[in-house]
């Protein structure tokens, strides 16, 4: 084995011959040889600090920026907060104060989860290796992956909704198009997805202004929306319940950036301060996310009395609010609508590319097909999913999209206890000894041991934290509020019940998480 080759698992105790095999074969080196042209063949191998040595820290602050205006600020984030009113009867104030109150807690979750990736280098599931060991971590690999393909899901039919409302194509032609547009970048990858994103920042976001101006005509029927919720005399618990419910899917909206937000980081100097990243990530994530919302919730209340744009919402989704909304505007109106379509591809691009990565981790095999392999396959399933899932919408949005709340609410919540009870102090971190392997009074300057990113025996065995996510799952099961399922606990609030499924994931993860974790502290020492 050259030492070129050795180098790249070096770190790894168990590593088979075959990938120098599979480069070597002269079926398969094809796969390999692709980055000739560009396309990103590195999976979650650890960036080095010495390889993002040069790179300028400003300059991947303004793709970042750019990268995160365009993938929310546009149609996948507005589409949830057309619900509020539409499908919660809550009045403007209540959607309001629930919408942007969830957004804006969600926020939180990738903007400290981000600040991993210029410490580390690594993608961001990379890292949850040293919450959740070797193997529980392969579970959390697959629900990622559900997540970004649910995502890209919901992306699709949209996108779908949107051209046909302009058009009368069918559905299928704007699912068709963002998959291919999606497949092709995220094939390339982070160089070629940043400087996607950052160029289409700005036209998005103008056109979600434009959206603005033309929905802004029609408030006055916000005062008739108001009346007729306040007619359906729904008692407090039940109106509490809504509240809940829509707080949820607006914490959703935002919280599930966290499973990927170290990724677009990994090529920032390693000493970038951590506080600097989460702002960068809160803000960047924050700014366009509210933008949208309160146009979207503003457009949902008005379409709930207002007859021509409910028909067209009935038709067409929320692809018929738009096209009704710009409607006055003739063929510049629908280009507005095309230059939103645009933005669901913004957003769906980083799900297909952080998605892909996920594979790698489920088994060290897989670590060994190239990157823009797993893009193909994320691709191709979620066309399916789109094509066969494309009346359905709605419910997508808001059976789906709780779920992820859930699992990335267990995951923030032991990262936090763990980089702040168990990684904070020098005392905590001597409890690690078999992962920084120090002697005496040697100080400890990092937070976790990088270089073991991929030596499973020096990192966490995972057994406090796959116990903690396990009594984190009985909480969703006993708050969740769903069409398939509803908890003892959540059907007890109001006519409807109300989704408090995050709040019992953070209960029952926190509590069991500091004594179980320490007693493998002392027993492994990892």
């Amino acid at each position: 084995m050259s030492a070129e080759k050795k180098s790249l698992y070096s770190d790894y105790e168990e590593v088979p011959e075959k990938p120098y095999v599979v480069q070597n074969s002269k079926y398969l080196s094809w796969m390999y040889k692709l980055d000739n042209l560009g396309v990103e063949i590195r999976g979650i191998e650890r960036v080095t600090s010495d390889e993002r040595a040069t790179n300028s820290k400003w300059k991947s602050f303004m793709q970042v920026i750019g990268l995160w205006f365009a993938a929310c600020g546009g149609v996948t984030t507005m589409s949830s907060f057309f619900l509020p009113t539409l499908a919660y009867y809550l009045d403007m104030r209540s959607s309001l104060i629930a919408a942007l109150i969830g957004v804006n807690v969600g926020n939180l979750v990738p903007a400290y989860t981000s600040t991993m990736g210029p410490q580390s280098g690594c993608r961001q599931m990379v890292t949850a290796r040293f919450l959740f060991g070797q193997w529980f971590v392969k579970v959390i690999a697959i629900i990622v992956i559900i997540g970004g393909i649910g995502w890209s899901v919901i992306n699709c039919v949209a996108g779908g909704q949107l051209i046909s409302a302009i058009s009368n194509a069918g559905l299928e032609v704007g699912i068709v198009v963002i998959m291919i547009v999606s497949w092709i970048i995220g094939v390339f990858g982070i160089r070629v997805l940043l400087k996607f994103q950052t160029t289409l920042a700005i036209p998005t976001n103008v056109a979600i202004l434009l959206f603005y101006i033309v929905v802004c005509k029609k408030t006055s029927h916000i005062a008739d929306t108001n009346q007729a919720i306040g007619d359906m005399n729904m008692d407090s618990q039940t109106n509490a319940g809504h509240w809940l419910s829509v707080f949820a899917l607006a914490y959703s909206v935002t919280s599930t950036w966290g499973s990927g937000a170290a990724d677009y980081y990994i090529l920032f100097p390693e000493g970038t301060p951590d506080w600097q990243v989460f702002m960068l990530t809160f803000l960047g994530i924050a700014i366009p996310s509210n933008f949208a919302a309160v146009c979207s919730i503003i457009a949902g209340a008005i379409t709930f009395t207002y007859h021509p744009w409910l028909t067209n919402y009935d038709a067409y989704g929320i692809g018929g609010i738009f096209a009704s909304a710009f409607e006055p505007w003739h063929g510049f109106g629908k280009f507005v609508v095309v230059v939103l379509y645009i933005s669901l591809m913004c957003n769906n691009i980083m799900n297909t590319y952080s998605c892909a990565l996920e594979f790698q981790l489920i088994d060290t095999r897989l670590a060994y097909v190239p990157r823009w392999v797993w893009v193909t396959v994320v691709a191709v399933i979620y066309l399916v999913l789109a094509l066969a899932g494309k009346e359905h919408l709605n419910n997508i949005l808001s059976n789906f999209l709780p779920m992820l709340g859930y699992w990335i609410t267990m995951y923030i919540t032991l990262l936090l206890e763990e980089n702040l009870i168990f990684r904070s102090t020098q005392a905590a971190r001597r409890l690690h000894y078999n992962e920084f392997d120090v002697e005496g009074g040697e100080k400890i300057t990092m937070l976790y041991n990088w270089a073991n990113w991929n030596r499973p025996n020096r990192r966490s065995i995972g057994l406090a934290a796959t116990f903690a996510f396990l009594c984190g799952v009985a909480g969703a099961v006993l708050g969740m509020n769903q069409v398939y399922y509803v908890g003892v606990l959540a059907e007890k609030i109001g006519h409807d019940g109300a989704d408090i499924g995050m709040w019992l994931c953070i209960g029952f993860t926190g509590l069991t998480y500091p004594p179980m974790r320490y007693f493998e502290l002392k027993k492994f020492g990892r």
